[in-house]
Protein backbone atom coordinates (compact mmCIF):
# COMPACT_ATOMS: atom_id res chain seq x y z
CA UNK A 1 0.00 0.00 0.00
CA UNK A 2 1.72 3.21 -1.21
CA UNK A 3 1.75 6.38 1.04
CA UNK A 4 -1.12 9.11 0.62
CA UNK A 5 0.84 12.48 0.13
CA UNK A 6 -1.44 15.88 1.49
CA UNK A 7 0.33 18.81 -0.17
CA UNK A 8 -0.19 21.89 2.32
CA UNK A 9 1.38 25.43 0.52
CA UNK A 10 2.08 27.58 3.18
CA UNK A 11 2.74 31.22 3.88
CA UNK A 12 4.66 33.70 4.18
CA UNK A 13 6.55 32.37 0.89
CA UNK A 14 4.54 29.32 0.07
CA UNK A 15 6.54 26.45 1.00
CA UNK A 16 5.38 23.17 1.19
CA UNK A 17 4.50 20.93 4.08
CA UNK A 18 3.64 16.94 3.37
CA UNK A 19 0.97 14.71 5.68
CA UNK A 20 1.69 11.22 4.73
CA UNK A 21 -0.56 8.29 5.61
CA UNK A 22 -1.22 5.32 5.22
CA UNK A 23 -4.22 3.18 4.81
CA UNK A 24 -4.93 0.81 7.78
CA UNK A 25 -2.24 2.64 10.13
CA UNK A 26 -3.11 4.76 12.90
CA UNK A 27 0.10 7.09 12.60
CA UNK A 28 1.25 9.87 9.69
CA UNK A 29 3.94 11.36 9.31
CA UNK A 30 4.63 15.76 8.44
CA UNK A 31 7.39 16.87 6.49
CA UNK A 32 8.53 20.31 7.42
CA UNK A 33 6.54 22.41 9.63
CA UNK A 34 6.31 26.48 8.14
CA UNK A 35 4.28 28.60 9.44
CA UNK A 36 0.55 27.56 9.55
CA UNK A 37 1.33 23.66 9.43
CA UNK A 38 0.61 23.25 13.33
CA UNK A 39 -2.49 24.45 12.86
CA UNK A 40 -3.38 22.81 9.26
CA UNK A 41 -2.18 19.51 10.48
CA UNK A 42 -4.41 19.53 13.57
CA UNK A 43 -7.45 20.18 11.44
CA UNK A 44 -6.66 17.32 8.65
CA UNK A 45 -6.82 15.27 11.18
CA UNK A 46 -9.73 16.55 13.30
CA UNK A 47 -11.92 13.58 13.76
CA UNK A 48 -9.82 10.42 12.64
CA UNK A 49 -8.25 7.53 14.64
CA UNK A 50 -4.42 8.68 14.33
CA UNK A 51 -1.35 10.35 15.81
CA UNK A 52 1.62 12.24 14.37
CA UNK A 53 4.32 9.68 14.90
CA UNK A 54 6.88 11.63 12.72
CA UNK A 55 8.28 14.81 11.83
CA UNK A 56 11.01 15.33 9.21
CA UNK A 57 12.85 18.20 8.63
CA UNK A 58 14.08 18.72 4.91
CA UNK A 59 16.69 21.30 6.29
CA UNK A 60 16.52 24.30 8.78
CA UNK A 61 16.25 27.43 7.10
CA UNK A 62 13.23 29.56 8.85
CA UNK A 63 10.07 29.00 5.97
CA UNK A 64 10.54 25.47 6.80
CA UNK A 65 10.90 25.69 10.62
CA UNK A 66 8.75 28.93 11.72
CA UNK A 67 5.96 25.87 13.16
CA UNK A 68 8.85 23.43 15.11
CA UNK A 69 8.45 24.81 17.98
CA UNK A 70 4.63 24.01 18.02
CA UNK A 71 4.71 20.27 16.90
CA UNK A 72 7.79 19.95 20.18
CA UNK A 73 4.93 21.03 22.51
CA UNK A 74 3.63 17.33 21.56
CA UNK A 75 6.53 14.92 22.90
CA UNK A 76 4.54 11.80 21.46
CA UNK A 77 6.71 11.64 18.29
CA UNK A 78 10.48 11.77 17.04
CA UNK A 79 11.71 15.06 15.19
CA UNK A 80 14.22 14.11 12.37
CA UNK A 81 17.05 16.50 11.06
CA UNK A 82 20.61 16.59 9.33
CA UNK A 83 23.04 18.29 12.23
CA UNK A 84 24.81 20.30 9.82
CA UNK A 85 22.04 22.76 10.00
CA UNK A 86 21.76 22.45 14.17
CA UNK A 87 22.76 25.89 14.51
CA UNK A 88 19.65 27.34 12.50
CA UNK A 89 17.35 24.64 14.69
CA UNK A 90 18.90 26.26 17.68
CA UNK A 91 18.70 29.51 16.72
CA UNK A 92 16.17 30.13 14.00
CA UNK A 93 17.51 34.96 14.51
CA UNK A 94 20.89 34.18 13.17
CA UNK A 95 18.78 34.13 9.92
CA UNK A 96 16.78 37.03 10.22
CA UNK A 97 18.48 38.95 7.55
CA UNK A 98 17.60 36.56 5.03
CA UNK A 99 13.63 36.38 6.55
CA UNK A 100 10.56 38.93 6.16
CA UNK A 101 10.42 41.64 9.02
CA UNK A 102 8.41 40.46 11.93
CA UNK A 103 8.17 36.80 11.95
CA UNK A 104 8.17 35.41 15.74
CA UNK A 105 11.70 32.62 15.22
CA UNK A 106 11.58 30.29 18.19
CA UNK A 107 14.16 27.00 18.45
CA UNK A 108 12.76 23.61 17.85
CA UNK A 109 14.29 20.93 18.84
CA UNK A 110 15.68 17.71 16.80
CA UNK A 111 15.31 14.64 18.57
CA UNK A 112 17.36 12.51 16.23
CA UNK A 113 20.19 13.52 13.76
CA UNK A 114 20.27 11.81 10.69
CA UNK A 115 23.52 11.09 7.94
CA UNK A 116 24.04 10.09 4.61
CA UNK A 117 23.34 6.16 4.35
CA UNK A 118 20.64 6.05 7.44
CA UNK A 119 17.67 4.03 7.05
CA UNK A 120 14.38 4.45 8.77
CA UNK A 121 11.27 2.61 9.65
CA UNK A 122 8.49 5.09 9.06
CA UNK A 123 4.97 4.17 8.38
CA UNK A 124 5.79 0.99 7.67
CA UNK A 125 8.18 1.51 4.93
CA UNK A 126 11.77 1.94 4.59
CA UNK A 127 12.77 5.11 4.29
CA UNK A 128 16.98 6.19 3.45
CA UNK A 129 18.42 9.27 4.23
CA UNK A 130 20.65 11.18 2.02
CA UNK A 131 22.75 14.23 2.50
CA UNK A 132 22.25 16.98 -0.24
CA UNK A 133 24.07 20.63 1.28
CA UNK A 134 24.62 23.05 -1.02
CA UNK A 135 21.15 24.76 -0.50
CA UNK A 136 21.99 24.78 3.45
CA UNK A 137 25.07 22.55 4.81
CA UNK A 138 22.81 20.06 6.70
CA UNK A 139 20.21 19.57 3.67
CA UNK A 140 18.77 16.07 3.46
CA UNK A 141 16.46 13.69 1.70
CA UNK A 142 13.93 11.14 2.68
CA UNK A 143 13.47 8.54 0.44
CA UNK A 144 10.41 6.41 0.71
CA UNK A 145 11.50 3.42 -0.82
CA UNK A 146 8.79 1.10 -1.12
CA UNK A 147 6.09 4.23 -2.54
CA UNK A 148 8.81 5.50 -5.38
CA UNK A 149 8.81 8.66 -3.71
CA UNK A 150 11.35 11.09 -2.08
CA UNK A 151 11.33 14.43 -0.43
CA UNK A 152 13.68 17.32 -1.22
CA UNK A 153 13.82 19.63 0.54
CA UNK A 154 15.02 22.89 -1.29
CA UNK A 155 17.75 21.04 -2.89
CA UNK A 156 15.68 20.38 -5.97
CA UNK A 157 12.62 22.01 -7.42
CA UNK A 158 10.64 21.51 -10.90
CA UNK A 159 12.88 22.58 -13.87
CA UNK A 160 14.81 24.64 -10.77
CA UNK A 161 17.15 24.08 -7.92
CA UNK A 162 17.55 25.91 -4.38
CA UNK A 163 18.99 29.49 -3.94
CA UNK A 164 22.95 28.74 -3.17
CA UNK A 165 23.43 32.96 -2.34
CA UNK A 166 23.38 32.41 1.58
CA UNK A 167 26.02 32.15 3.90
CA UNK A 168 27.20 28.48 3.77
CA UNK A 169 25.47 27.70 0.20
CA UNK A 170 27.90 26.48 -2.56
CA UNK A 171 26.19 25.98 -6.40
CA UNK A 172 28.87 23.53 -6.88
CA UNK A 173 28.56 21.40 -3.71
CA UNK A 174 24.58 21.42 -4.53
CA UNK A 175 25.56 20.27 -8.10
CA UNK A 176 27.34 17.26 -6.67
CA UNK A 177 24.59 16.36 -4.37
CA UNK A 178 21.77 16.69 -7.12
CA UNK A 179 24.04 14.78 -9.44
CA UNK A 180 25.11 12.27 -7.45
CA UNK A 181 22.01 11.89 -4.71
CA UNK A 182 18.79 12.60 -6.48
CA UNK A 183 19.62 11.65 -10.46
CA UNK A 184 21.50 8.40 -8.95
CA UNK A 185 17.55 7.74 -7.54
CA UNK A 186 15.18 5.30 -9.73
CA UNK A 187 14.15 7.93 -12.86
CA UNK A 188 10.63 6.95 -11.72
CA UNK A 189 10.91 8.15 -8.22
CA UNK A 190 8.28 10.74 -7.27
CA UNK A 191 10.54 14.03 -6.45
CA UNK A 192 7.96 16.21 -3.66
CA UNK A 193 9.73 19.72 -3.09
CA UNK A 194 10.28 22.24 -0.64
CA UNK A 195 8.25 25.02 -2.79
CA UNK A 196 6.33 24.46 -5.93
CA UNK A 197 4.68 21.26 -7.87
CA UNK A 198 5.60 17.76 -7.27
CA UNK A 199 7.86 16.21 -10.33
CA UNK A 200 10.39 13.11 -10.91
CA UNK A 201 13.82 12.27 -10.95
CA UNK A 202 13.64 11.33 -14.65
CA UNK A 203 12.15 14.77 -15.46
CA UNK A 204 14.73 16.58 -14.10
CA UNK A 205 17.43 14.80 -15.46
CA UNK A 206 16.02 15.59 -18.95
CA UNK A 207 14.73 19.05 -18.38
CA UNK A 208 16.19 20.73 -15.31
CA UNK A 209 18.59 24.02 -16.89
CA UNK A 210 20.33 24.29 -13.61
CA UNK A 211 21.68 20.67 -13.04
CA UNK A 212 22.61 18.13 -16.06
CA UNK A 213 23.75 14.18 -15.39
CA UNK A 214 26.95 13.97 -14.73
CA UNK A 215 28.46 12.45 -17.81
Amino acid sequence: MTLSIKTLELPPIGTNCYLLTKEGSDEIAVVDAPLGAWKEVKAALEGLNVRIAHLLMTHGHWDHTLDGWLFNEDRRYITYGGDGDAEFYRDPESMSRFSIPGLEMKPMRIDRWVKQGDRLTLLGETVEVREVPGHSPGSVLFWFKESDCVFSGDALFQRSIGRTDFPGCSFEELERSIQQQIYSLPRKVKVYPGHGPRTAVGEEIENNPFVRAAK
